[in-house]
C-alpha cells in the first residue's frame, strides 16, 4: 500500500508527525517536535483542562526533563517528609531536599499542552482517533471527524487506549498490570498542613504487589490504593477499608485506572509507529510512577523522528528510539521490577525489616528517588540484607517494634 492518495476526500496534507494523546508524553513530544521545526499534529480526544485520576507527584527526575521551570501556581505542596507504614509499624523520614512536588494533573497537563502549543504545532482537541493504518510511505490516521496522513505516528494515549495494539499484538496479562483506585477528599488547607506538614503517607501491606497512599494537595487529599490486578480481587472493598482506617468517612467518588507494570519487555515501535509513556509500559514497577518516563519517552520519540525527517535518515533508524529509552531509563525500570518482586514475595519480612532499619528507606530516597540508581540500590539491599529471613527473625523484628 502506498500513501492512500485515492481517498475520496482528495489529496491530504502530509504531516511529518502525528501525536495521539495530549497528556504529559504527547505534549512533551509535541514541544520537542515543534521546536525542531517538523510539521506536527497533536490529536487529543478530551477538551483540556480535564480531570485525571492520579496522585500528582512529580519526581526530581521528571522536573529535570523539562526545559522550563514550573510556575509557582502549579505547585500545591513541596514534599520533604515521608511516612512509611506496614501493618502497625510506621517510620518517618525528614530530608533536607525535595522528594517530590505535588500538582493537580488537571492544571499540570493543561500547562504542558500549552507549552507544546507555543511552538506552533497544530492541536486538535475533542477529536478521538479511531485507528491507524500503516502503509509503505505513511500512516493513515482516521478520527471521529477526519482522516490525516503522516510519515510517523506517536501513540501516547496512556494505558487505557487500544491503538498500541497496532504495534504489539499481545495484550498484557493480569500479572503485567496494576489496578489503581483514587479519590479526592476535600478538606481545609489549614487542616491538611497540620496533619501533613510537607509530608506524604505510604501504606504497604494494603494491597498485594502495591500500597495505599495519602497525598496532601491544596484543599483536598489524594487518597488511593494500587495493587497487581491478578491479586486485587475486591478493589472497592479494599479502598473503602483503607479510607475508613485513615479517618475518611463519607460517600466519596472513586476513580479507577490500570497501570502497566514497568520493566517488562514490550514492543514499542513498528516501521512508522512509536509508543511512549504508559502506552509503551514505561512505569516504575515498585511505586507505579510513570509521569517522568512519559515525559522523557515522548521527548526521545520526537527527537528520533525529527532526526530522520530533517536529515533524510533511513527508516530503520527508528530503532534508535528503543535504544535511547533503554539507555535512559530501561535498566532503571527493569531493576524496579526486581525490587517489586523481592519485596512483595516476602512482605512480612521485607517491609518489617525496612521499617526497623531507617537506612533502608533513607538509601532508597537518596539512591533511587534523587539519583535514579535503582540497580545499585537493589545490589546494596541484597548484599546487606536478606529478604527471606526465617520465621524466627520475623518475630524478633516484630517484637522489637512493639
Amino acid at each position: 500500500m502506498a500513501c492512500f492518495s485515492s481517498l475520496s476526500t482528495g489529496v491530504l496534507d502530509m504531516y511529518d508527525l502525528i501525536i495521539v494523546g495530549g497528556g504529559p508524553s504527547g505534549a512533551s513530544a509535541g514541544r520537542v517536535a515543534g521546536k525542531a521545526g517538523i510539521s506536527t499534529l497533536l490529536i487529543e480526544k478530551e477538551n483540556f483542562p480535564r480531570y485525571k485520576p492520579c496522585g500528582g507527584a512529580l519526581s526530581p527526575y521528571a522536573l529535570s526533563c523539562l526545559d522550563f521551570k514550573l510556575p509557582e501556581y502549579l505547585i500545591e505542596k513541596d514534599i520533604s517528609r515521608i511516612r512509611v507504614h506496614f501493618r502497625e509499624l510506621c517510620t518517618e523520614m525528614q530530608k533536607d531536599y525535595s522528594i517530590a512536588l505535588l500538582v493537580s494533573r488537571k492544571a499540570f497537563d493543561n500547562f504542558l499542552l500549552d507549552k507544546a502549543r507555543e511552538t506552533g504545532i497544530d492541536i486538535h482537541s475533542g477529536e478521538k482517533v479511531l485507528d491507524c493504518e500503516e502503509g509503505e510511505e505513511c500512516v493513515e490516521v482516521r478520527t471521529s471527524q477526519n482522516t490525516y496522513l503522516a510519515k510517523f505516528v506517536l501513540i501516547a494515549e496512556g494505558s487505557e487506549g487500544v491503538l498500541k495494539y497496532s504495534v504489539r499484538k499481545r495484550k498484557d496479562r493480569r500479572t503485567e498490570y496494576d489496578l489503581a483506585l483514587v479519590s479526592e477528599i476535600p478538606e481545609r488547607d489549614k487542616v491538611i498542613r497540620k496533619r501533613f506538614p510537607n509530608a506524604i503517607d505510604m501504606h504497604f501491606g494494603i494491597a498485594s504487589g502495591g500500597y495505599g497512599w495519602i497525598f496532601p494537595h491544596s484543599e483536598h487529599y489524594s487518597v488511593g490504593i494500587v495493587g497487581t490486578a491478578e491479586h486485587l480481587k475486591h478493589p472497592k472493598a479494599v479502598m473503602q477499608d483503607f479510607l475508613q482506617a485513615n479517618g475518611f468517612s463519607g460517600d466519596f467518588q472513586v476513580h479507577s485506572h490500570i497501570i502497566p507494570v514497568g520493566g517488562i519487555k514490550r514492543k514499542t515501535i513498528s516501521s512508522r509507529i512509536l509508543l511512549s509513556g504508559d502506552a509503551a509500559g514505561f512505569v516504575d514497577a515498585f511505586i507505579g510512577e510513570g509521569i517522568s518516563y512519559a515525559i522523557r519517552s515522548g521527548q526521545l520519540a520526537a527527537e528520533n523522528v525529527a532526526e530522520i525527517v530533517l536529515y533524510n535518515r533511513k527508516l530503520s533508524d527508528l530503532k534508535e528510539y528503543e535504544t535511547s529509552c533503554r539507555k535512559e531509563f530501561g535498566n532503571f525500570l527493569s531493576s524496579s521490577l526486581k525490587l517489586e518482586k523481592a519485596m512483595h514475595r516476602f512482605p512480612e519480612t521485607s517491609f518489617r525489616l525496612a521499617l526497623s532499619r531507617k537506612e533502608i528507606i533513607d538509601k532508597y530516597l537518596e539512591e533511587v528517588v534523587i539519583n535514579r540508581s535503582h540497580k545499585d540500590y537493589v545490589r546494596w539491599l541484597l548484599l546487606n540484607f536478606s529478604l527471606s529471613e526465617p520465621a524466627s527473625k520475623i518475630k524478633s523484628i516484630k517484637d522489637k517494634n512493639q
